[in-house]
């Protein structure tokens, strides 16, 4: 892998893990696009742990606010929270990794996404705030974070939508999305790390080239960073719609180049 390889799939992944696009649809997309194969998702891994830290960093307070007093509410939302999509990835990450990873799906993804942002874009009257939160508000948007296990459908999109659906307003979803995120990323991301080491990392590693790797953690870090302040900003605005388009136009394309050359990747 190039340097200039690993910067974009950093920057793509810094905005689309945050930003309501899906980050790992995009990654997919990209290895297809640059031709890697071998190593890629070991690097996969590398840069969504560049998120994980971005984020860390971003909502640091909270964080240390739940570390100082763990016995709070917001703790045991955000452990009901987790539980769906524990069970899901636990019961079908061989699935998806086998079945869920073609141009086709990715298609219909990227629809399903664009299609719940569009929801959300219109869901502007929630009041609920996190003190209001219920334990049924948090199993139902950890049940629509389990929705976005397969490549292509978002997790920040999937995870405020049902925020925004159970009455939460708009800053407050956003927020509660990312600290679920923290959890998630964190935990997918030491189970495939795991999971690398023993399958024999070290190939996949000098496949990719230590340099590239190191690179594509650090944009992927000040990107993802970026990026969460961004769409707290749009949401503010309300122009969710507009990353719907986006998913549109490029699931369209994906169609297209099933239905004229019959690629599934």
């Amino acid at each position: 892998m190039s340097i200039f390889e690993a910067i974009i799939l950093g920057i793509v992944q810094g905005i689309s893990e945050f930003l309501p696009i899906s980050s790992s649809g995009h990654l997919i997309l990209l290895h297809q696009f640059f031709g890697i194969d071998k190593g890629a998702f070991t690097f996969d891994i590398v840069v969504h742990l560049g998120t994980l830290v971005a984020v860390i960093i971003y909502f640091r307070h909270d964080i240390w606010a739940l570390i100082k007093n763990p016995f709070q509410k917001l703790t045991g939302l955000l452990i009901i929270g987790t539980i769906p999509a524990v069970i899901a990835g636990f019961f079908l990450r061989n699935v998806i990794e086998d079945n869920f990873r073609t141009g086709i799906w990715l298609a219909a993804a990227f629809t399903l996404t664009g299609v719940l942002l569009l929801i959300a874009d219109r869901l502007t009257k929630g009041k609920k705030e996190e003190r209001d939160i219920t334990w049924f508000d948090a199993l139902f948007i950890g049940c629509c974070q389990a929705l976005a296990i397969p490549p292509g459908i978002s997790r920040s999109g999937t995870t405020i939508t049902g925020g925004l659906a159970r009455g939460l307003n708009r800053e407050t979803a956003a927020r509660f999305s990312f600290l679920l995120a923290i959890i998630a990323i964190f935990g997918a991301g030491v189970l495939e790390a795991y999971q690398e080491i023993s399958r024999g990392a070290e190939a996949n590693i000098a496949a990719i080239g230590v340099m590239p790797i190191i690179v594509g953690f650090v944009v992927a870090l000040v990107v993802g960073y970026l990026s969460i302040g961004l769409l707290l900003k749009l949401l503010k605005a309300c122009n969710l719609k507009y990353f719907s388009f986006y998913l549109w136009g490029l699931a369209l394309l994906l169609f297209a180049d099933w239905m004229i050359f019959n690629r599934f990747f």
